[in-house]
C-alpha cells in the first residue's frame, strides 16, 4: 500500500470451491465487486487443475492446484437458543440454503445435534423448559436437512453430555478438551465408515492439565461477566418473560400450550425442508424423538 491513500488488502481463501459451484461463484465475484468499489483490494484463492494469477473485475484472483476441501461442518444450536430474536422457521431456512449451497459445491456435511442448554446449565424448570423447547426444534431441524443432504451427523444430546462434567469447560456452555476430543473421535468413526477418515481415533482423555480452581473464578470474574451483560440485554429479559408465561399457564391449567405453539411452528419450519420424497408437508407429524439418520454415540 502506497501514496496518501490506504488500500485494504482482503483475502479469501475459497478452497471449497469446485467447477460446478456456480451459487458460491457469483457470491463471491458480487462480494468482490463489493470490496473494489469500496476502495479495498480483495484477493480470492480457489483450487484448480492449473496455477494462474489474474486480475479480474472482481479483483485478484489467484488458482492454485490441489485437493478440493470436501468436508464442511455446519453446526448450529446453542447459541441460537440464547438469543431473544429466536425463530426456528427463520432458521430453518436459513440453514437449508447454506446446506444446499455447500452441497452445490462438492463438499461433504458434518452435523450434529446438541444437548439442551438449560440442563447443562442446571437451569430452575421454569427457566429450563423454554430452552429445551427450542433446543428440541433446532435439533428437530438438523435432523431433517442431515437425511436431507445425506450429512455424516453426530449425535450429541445424549444424556452423557449432560451429566458429564469433565467434557464442558468452566461456562458449561463450550466443550473443555476432553469434550473436544470426544467429538472429533466421534466424527471421526462415522467418516471412517464412510471411507473419509484415515489413520487412528483421536484419544479421548486430555493432554492439557484442567485449569486450576483460581483460574476458573478469574475467568468466570472477567469473561464470563462480559458474557453475562451482553446476555443480559439479549436473552435474560426475554426468557424470564418465558418463565412467567410457564409458571402463569401451569397456574392456569394451560400448561400444554406453549408446547403446541412450538410444536406448530416446528410443522412449519420442517414442512419446508421436508426430505426428498418424503410425505407432503401436511402430513408430516412433529418427531417425537431424532429422525433415522447415521450417528454416532457420545459415550465414552
Amino acid at each position: 500500500m502506497t501514496g496518501r491513500e490506504r488500500r485494504t488488502v482482503i483475502v479469501r481463501l475459497a478452497n471449497f470451491i469446485t467447477p460446478s459451484s456456480g451459487g458460491l461463484r457469483t457470491a463471491l465475484d458480487e462480494l468482490g465487486r463489493g470490496y473494489l468499489a469500496a476502495g479495498h483490494e480483495p484477493v480470492l484463492i480457489v483450487p484448480g487443475d492449473t496455477r494462474s494469477d489474474e486480475r479480474t473485475e472482481q479483483g485478484r484472483v489467484i488458482t492454485l492446484p490441489g485437493p478440493v476441501l470436501r468436508l464442511v461442518s455446519v453446526v448450529v444450536g446453542v447459541n441460537d437458543t440464547l438469543r431473544r430474536t429466536f425463530d426456528i422457521r427463520l432458521l430453518a431456512r436459513r440453514l437449508d440454503l447454506v446446506c444446499a449451497l455447500l452441497t452445490e459445491s462438492g463438499a461433504v456435511l458434518l452435523t450434529a445435534c446438541l444437548p439442551d442448554p438449560g440442563a447443562v446449565l442446571g437451569l430452575p424448570a421454569p427457566l429450563g423448559r423454554p430452552l429445551a423447547r427450542r433446543q428440541a426444534e433446532v435439533n428437530a431441524v438438523v435432523h431433517a436437512l442431515s437425511e436431507r443432504y445425506d450429512a455424516v451427523h453426530l449425535h450429541m444430546a445424549d444424556r452423557a453430555w449432560v451429566c458429564d462434567r469433565s467434557l464442558w469447560s468452566a461456562d458449561r456452555l463450550h466443550p473443555a478438551e476432553r469434550g473436544h476430543r470426544t467429538v472429533a473421535a466421534g466424527f471421526h468413526e462415522l467418516l471412517a465408515a464412510r471411507g473419509l477418515a484415515h489413520g487412528a481415533t483421536p484419544g479421548l482423555e486430555a493432554q492439557q492439565p484442567p485449569p486450576s480452581r483460581a483460574r476458573t473464578w478469574f475467568w468466570l470474574a472477567t469473561a464470563g461477566t462480559g458474557w453475562l451483560a451482553r446476555r443480559s440485554t439479549d436473552l435474560l429479559p426475554q426468557l424470564l418473560c418465558l418463565a412467567g408465561a410457564e409458571v402463569g399457564h401451569r397456574v392456569c391449567g394451560t400448561g400444554r400450550w406453549p408446547t403446541r405453539r412450538a410444536e406448530a411452528a416446528l410443522r412449519s419450519a420442517l414442512a419446508a425442508v421436508a426430505p426428498i420424497g418424503s410425505p407432503a408437508a401436511g402430513e408430516r407429524a412433529v418427531p417425537s424423538g431424532p429422525l433415522p439418520v447415521p450417528r454416532g454415540s457420545m459415550e465414552g
